[in-house]
Order: C-alpha cells, then structure tokens, then sequence
C-alpha cells in the first residue's frame, strides 16, 4: 500500500534540512537530471552515459483504498503524489540516501551569498511546458510567490517558519531571501516544491481558487502528461520535455487499486512491475514466483502510535498512559510479524537506523528502558493515571482502510496492552477521513508516520515536533505536529540545528532532541516504514537498488519518483 515520501499521503513536512552546514556556497554543476554511474546488479544498467530507445507500457500497483480523484493540484497535500515529479518538477533533486547528493533539475545551479540568508538559482534554459509555451524564471518566482499570496497553499511554512520574505526573478535567475541564515530549509523549497506554469495559475478558476481547484488536465515540464479515470491513470510521455529522448518508457498505467490482494496478485504475475506496497510472506507470494522479481525496501521513517496530547483528551496527554504504552509495545515482535520482518523495529529516539546511525544514542534508550519491552515499567506507569486491569482505560486508534500490514501490526499491539487494562479498538478509515481527523487533532490515538523524510533524522523530527507545525484542535496541523507537541526547550534546539557550524554539532542537537523524545514521548515509533518497492526485470532495466541507490525507490515518493522514470528503459525495445 501507499506511504508517502514514507506513509502519509503528500502533505508536506514543514522543514527540510539540505546538505551538511559545510556545504560549499556555489554550485553549478549540471548533469541534466536522473544521471547515474553505477549499473545495478539485478536492475540493469543505468542511463548516465547510456541512452535507450523509447517504447513500452509499465504498469504500477500502489494501492490507494479508493478510487482516484483525478486532481492533480500540486498545492494540494491530499492528492499531489499523483503528479509531483510524474508532471511538475523542482528546481533540484536531492537524493537523501545518497548523503544529500544534489541532482540540477529545472535550475542548472544555485549560489548563496556569504551569510546564508540569500539564494540565486539559475533557470534552465530550453525547457518547455507540456503545451509547448516556455518555462522562464518568472514561472519560478510566480510558484513560490503564490504560496505567499494564498498562505493555504504554503505546505512547508516557506514564508512563516523558514523565514522567506522575498522572491524576485531577472533574466535566467531567481533570488530568494530570508531572514535568517536558510541552508536548512534548502531540501524542503529546492526539492520538494514543484513549479507551475503562471500562464495557466493566473487565469480563470486556478487564479480564483489556487487551493481547491483540482488541476484536471496538470500542464508541466515534468517527463509525462496524464489522462485520468476514477479507476486508472494513464501517463504518457511528455513530447516536449526538456531531457533529448526522455522518458525511455512510453507509457505508465496507475490503476486504483481498493485493496492489497488484488494490488499484490498483479505484481506476482507480472501483470504490474513497479510496486510500492506491502506484501505479505513476499518470498513465497512474490519472490518466488519469478528471478525476474525482486524487492528493496531502505527504511527512511517511523511507522509510530501517534498520541493526541491536547489537554481535551484527558487519557493520551497523560505521561504515564503514553509510557504504559511505549514500555509495553514489543517492537520486534511487531516487525516480524505485523510487518513480515519487511521494516525493522523502531526506536523511542525516532532516529531512523541504520539510515541515520551517526545520530542514533543506543545508551540513551537503554537508559530509559525502551530498548526492549517491560511489562512491569508499564503497568507502574500506567497506575500513575488512575489505570489497571480492574479500571480499564478505553481507546480508539485511527488507522487507513486497506493497510494489511498495519492491521496485523495494531492487532498485536492490541493483545501486548489488552492485560495492561488498555484495551484498544481500530477505526479503519478511508485515506481522506483518515487525514482530516488526524491533521485537525481528532482522534484518542493513530497509527502512521510523516509525509517525507529528509537527509537527516531533522526533517523528520522537526516536522514531528516543532511547536510551529501543530495546530489549535479543529484546526489542520498538516505540516506534522500531529500530536499537539509543545516544548519550548526542543523547539530552540531545532531552530539551533538550522546555524549549527558542523556537523558533529547537528549530530549532537539532534541527541539532545532525542532525550526530550526519550522523556516526553511525544510519538512512539513502533517499526521504521520502508520504501515499499518491488520491481519486476523481465521487460525493464534502470531499478534502483541498495548497490545504486541513485533514488528513493517507492513510486509515491516525490521527486524520487522521476528520478527513477529517468532511469528506466524498455528492454524489448532495444
């Protein structure tokens, strides 16, 4: 089934971290996006230096548990994975497990000025919209001047929390100024915005309603356009994108799949080559079924119990219930058989391993006893809330309608705090019921994990944690304070991280973070989410793979995604 950039659909988190705090300040050096030097050893040769002739239908299995809306608002957090990097594009792409590797998309190259408060990147020249109109800078600065204009559209607190303040375009360049030094937003406004077109957004309803028109027929410079059915959307490849030859595979069939068994029967069969889903029993249902099929799945985030700590849920804003749980849940036990040992247990850090290892305090969580299950630290944990067996406490999780493996995942959970005296029922809603309570705070507790990962556990826990990203109740927290976390303390370390002047001082701001996890538990992470990807070899090359992780692999991973639509060829058409 789908994760986002990880599990949730596309909202956006609300920071993003680049490269290091070293990173050099000019950067121009342009490989005209999705190269690569490394041929992978089951996916096929890569295409840096190679080109391949064009042709052949790929078909995804990523299933949805609903039908397609067929809005293709890039603004838009509950459907904008269907077209960010399929048909709109960033500016750069930076690849996060590739330690930050940086990939010229639609800017051929960047500079900042000496203080980090400034950044002029240099427009592409050449590049077309898919209706054959050029793209210029002013279409960049229109972009990024719109989310100012309307504030619903500011997904990634861009002009609040990061600071922007102006966005000018001159000639083949696009400035963009802060208030403060910036290179830590870099991942989140070079990589995760996607550009549009100001011919088509300044006009008719797309000008009127910028955050609620549906974008129907998307026009953009990305390697396809789109076609689209409640039940199936087609992409076809872009006569006029701006890579000579680009996209080698012709065509794409996205069809909407409702449930896990259906989604999963096509790729076994090869009916469907590219999923990005959970499996279960893969090596016998899928592996098995073909040496062409294969699978790769790097974590990236938390799959996390998520408790709603505003004071009005008088139950989950209590310490002691949130460690009854955290102390009660086996992780491993979760992973290997909620998750089929497909996605490793999670640590109360939130410190993604072996991603992210240099920022992960093993002692730290021994310490706090999370580092294995304790029965008896959670019922004391849970008497200081007036809890036990004979005054049982009752809660609901919400979790998404057609997730397997999160099913079986809860179900465990369910039976590990059954004698605690917490029992727990599963509210399994559609995606769209499922975002609405969680973003506006309505629910006792839920199962998920952030839209989008980073280059470093920061992007991840700020988006958890920062008290700018979180919400009054009723109101959307969209950006990742889900929870309702505040602290002012953890705050001032995250913001800390943004001008930290090396790297071994971010890795220590984030270990100060994670004791604050480690005492508050905000979260409490329970596997770490994988990037859902199977691929099938027998008519494509170009996968990535853990020998060449030129990208984030899982088909609803943005701009990931066309990085590996770059990649891939049809291999009959050679």
């Amino acid at each position: 089934m789908r994760r986002s950039k990880s599990s949730l659909l596309a909202v956006a988190v609300s920071i993003g971290l680049a490269a290091s705090a070293c990173s050099s300040t000019k950067h121009t050096s342009d490989s005209a996006g999705g190269g690569s030097t490394s041929a992978s050893s089951a996916g096929g040769s890569s295409t840096g230096a190679q080109t391949y002739k064009q042709g052949g239908t790929l078909t995804i299995s990523n299933e949805q548990g609903q039908t397609w809306p067929c809005s293709f608002n890039p603004y838009n957090s509950t459907f904008n994975l269907e077209s960010l990097g399929f048909i709109y594009e960033p500016l750069i792409y930076t690849n996060i497990l590739q330690d930050a590797k940086e990939t010229p998309m639609l800017a051929s190259g960047y500079q900042w000025n000496a203080d980090k408060t400034k950044i002029t990147f240099t427009i592409r020249d050449g590049v077309k919209w898919s209706d054959g109109q050029p793209l210029t800078a002013d279409d960049v600065a229109y972009t990024y001047t719109l989310m100012k204009q309307t504030p619903a559209l500011d997904n990634y607190s861009l002009w609040s929390a990061a600071g922007l303040t102006d966005v000018t375009a001159t000639g083949n360049q696009v400035s963009m100024t802060f208030k403060q030094n910036a290179q830590v937003y870099f991942y989140t406004f070079a990589t995760l915005v996607g550009i549009i077109p100001k011919h088509i957004w300044s006009t008719g309803d797309a000008a009127a309603h910028p955050d609620t028109w549906t974008d129907p027929n998307p026009i953009g410079s990305g390697p396809y356009t789109v076609k689209c059915t409640p039940n199936n959307m087609e992409y076809t490849a872009n006569p006029n994108f701006w890579q000579p030859g680009k996209p080698y595979v012709s065509k794409l069939e996205y069809p909407a799949y409702l449930d896990n068994g259906p989604a999963n029967q096509d790729l076994a069969s090869g009916k469907a080559q590219w999923g990005s889903q959970f499996i279960t029993g893969i090596k016998s249902f899928y592996l098995s079924k073909s040496s062409d099929n294969h699978t790769w799945s790097p974590p990236v985030l938390n799959v996390a119990v998520i408790p709603n700590l505003d004071p009005s849920h008088k139950a989950t804003s209590q310490l002691g219930v949130r460690q009854a749980i955290a102390y009660a849940i086996d992780k491993a036990k979760v992973s290997a058989i909620g998750e089929d040992g497909q996605q490793p247990p999670g640590n109360q850090t939130g410190v993604v391993t072996p991603t992210f290892d240099k920022y992960n305090d093993a002692a730290a969580i021994a310490t706090a006893g999370f580092d294995k299950p304790d029965m008896t630290k959670a019922t004391a944990a849970l008497a200081t809330a007036g809890y036990s067996p004979s005054n049982p406490l009752n809660l609901t999780i919400i979790s998404i309608q057609g997730y397997t493996d999160w099913d079986a995942s809860i179900a465990i959970i369910k039976d590990e705090l059954k004698p605690l005296g917490i029992n727990i029922t599963e509210s399994s809603l559609t995606n769209q019921t499922y975002y609405d309570k969680l973003y506006k705070g309505d629910f006792d507790l839920a199962y998920g994990s952030q839209p989008s990962a980073g280059p470093s556990p920061y992007t991840e826990l700020r988006a958890w944690l920062h008290s700018a990203n979180t919400a009054p109740i009723g109101q959307s927290a969209s950006a990742g304070n889900f929870e309702r976390y505040k602290n002012s303390a953890v705050d001032t370390l995250l913001d800390q991280y943004a001008t930290a002047s090396s790297a071994d001082q971010q890795v220590s701001v984030i270990k100060q973070v994670s004791s604050h996890v480690l005492q508050d538990l905000p979260f409490i992470p329970v596997t770490e989410s994988a990037d859902w990807f199977q691929y099938n070899t027998k008519n494509f090359g170009g996968w990535p793979t853990s020998d060449n992780p030129y990208a984030q692999p899982a088909a609803y991973n943005y701009p990931d995604n066309e990085q590996v639509l770059l990649h891939l060829y049809y291999k009959p058409a050679q």
